[in-house]
């Protein structure tokens, strides 16, 4: 699942260290990033396979039993 906010021209990453998100429920984690200026967040399985393109203010989310396991940008 993907979720972005309502500005999709901006390009910057946000000051928000991914590393506070791990162990959030999943919802909350999409609320929480996309309040602090993500424009996306990106939610997968373990596993699941993705590809190597970084884009700016995405913020991804490894998702397992509802919890946030991993977070990272791009």
């Amino acid at each position: 699942m993907t979720a972005s906010s309502s500005d999709p021209d901006s390009a910057a990453s946000p000051d928000d260290d991914p590393a506070h998100y791990p162990g959030l429920p999943a919802d909350e984690a999409e609320r929480r990033a996309l309040a602090h200026g993500w424009t996306t967040v990106r939610m997968v399985a373990p596993g699941t396979m993705l590809t190597m393109e970084h884009l700016e203010g995405r913020l991804n989310f490894e998702v397992e039993d509802g919890r946030v396991r991993r977070a990272w940008s791009g």
